[in-house]
């Protein structure tokens, strides 16, 4: 019986030691949630508008084929770059959810041709389906068109992670989040936060595999 203590108390040191681990990798994954979290709140009051070529919109739902309101907000915003000369051209992005649907940057060319934009100056790509496609598309598009200056247009909470996939492609770009955005209420934005972190953190864990 005595001699079995001694393997007790080694076992009882070893469960403590990787509970303190344990505890010390959550606190740690806490604090670094908390980080990206208030970066991502930060970042979301940034905005430089200064002249460039296009505006990229990036695509959101669309209800029934009209622009849900928070596609409307980003649209809208993008009008107002537009109107007072920022840039020359406006590039909407996102595609169908469903054959039966117009895509996502179809009605919102449509939306800002009947707000007074000539159709020649607007852009648009039908096959993305997140944040990532709507830059690459755009991007492409731009190229095409030898457009090489960009302002991203978003939701504010959206701006950290679309700015940071920007600069990843090499894109010359900055950041002009919606001021009309749907996401004015703190009961709005909290779902919207966590969603981000989430999406900001799956990203930087997928940059060694891309």
């Amino acid at each position: 019986m005595m001699r079995n203590m001694p393997a007790r108390k080694a076992g009882g040191r070893r469960k403590r030691i990787v509970i303190r681990v344990m505890l010390g990798l959550v606190g740690i994954l806490l604090i670094y949630t908390i980080y990206v979290g208030s970066t991502i709140w930060n970042y979301a009051q940034r905005t430089v508008n200064i002249p460039s070529d296009a505006a990229i919109v990036l695509g959101a739902a669309v209800w029934e084929g009209e622009p849900s309101p928070v596609f409307r907000g980003r649209i809208d915003h993008a009008l107002w770059l537009y109107d007072r000369q920022y840039v020359d051209k406006l590039i909407f992005t996102g595609g169908r959810s469903s054959e039966e649907e117009l895509a996502e940057s179809e009605v919102a060319r449509q939306y800002a041709i009947e707000h007074g934009v000539p159709e020649r100056d607007i852009l648009v790509e039908t096959a993305s389906t997140i944040t990532e496609q709507n830059l690459h598309y755009a991007n492409e598009i731009g190229d095409t068109a030898g457009l090489s200056s960009y302002l991203i247009v978003s939701d504010p909470l959206h701006m950290k992670r679309a700015m940071m996939m920007a600069e990843d492609m090499g894109l010359e770009a900055n950041p002009s989040p919606a001021s009309r955005s749907a996401y004015q209420s703190l009961r709005s934005k909290v779902p919207f936060l966590i969603r981000e972190v989430f999406y900001h953190i799956g990203y930087q864990l997928a940059a060694p595999f891309r």
